[in-house]
């Protein structure tokens, strides 16, 4: 695998986790988008992030609207599943346990 392969999967999970901790499992990009810079290290263009939520979407793992204001993602069941380490996707990471 490589280090950009790393990322990209790393990042997918990231997404998916983010939002299986938000009401009602739902969030805009540009809150994901902080979150994930944030919290995760990944500072990404707003193009890189539209290609991995329509990656997740094509997986079943989130549904993505694209209203005029911006993207709203949410968590699918699949998405929760794989998010909790429940479910196995490949292109999303393996959550590590939380010690």
């Amino acid at each position: 695998m490589s280090y950009q392969d790393f990322q990209t999967e790393g990042r997918r999970l990231g997404i998916l986790r983010i939002l299986s901790r938000r009401n009602q499992f739902t969030t805009n990009e540009y809150s994901l988008s902080d979150e994930l810079g944030g919290s995760y290290g990944h500072l990404i263009s707003k193009d890189q992030l539209h290609t991995d939520l329509a990656w997740l979407e094509e997986q079943g793992l989130v549904i993505c609207q694209q209203p005029r204001a911006g993207w709203i993602v949410t968590l699918t069941t699949r998405g929760s599943d794989v998010a909790e380490g429940r479910a196995r996707v490949p292109g999303v990471s393996q959550p590590r346990p939380e010690v």
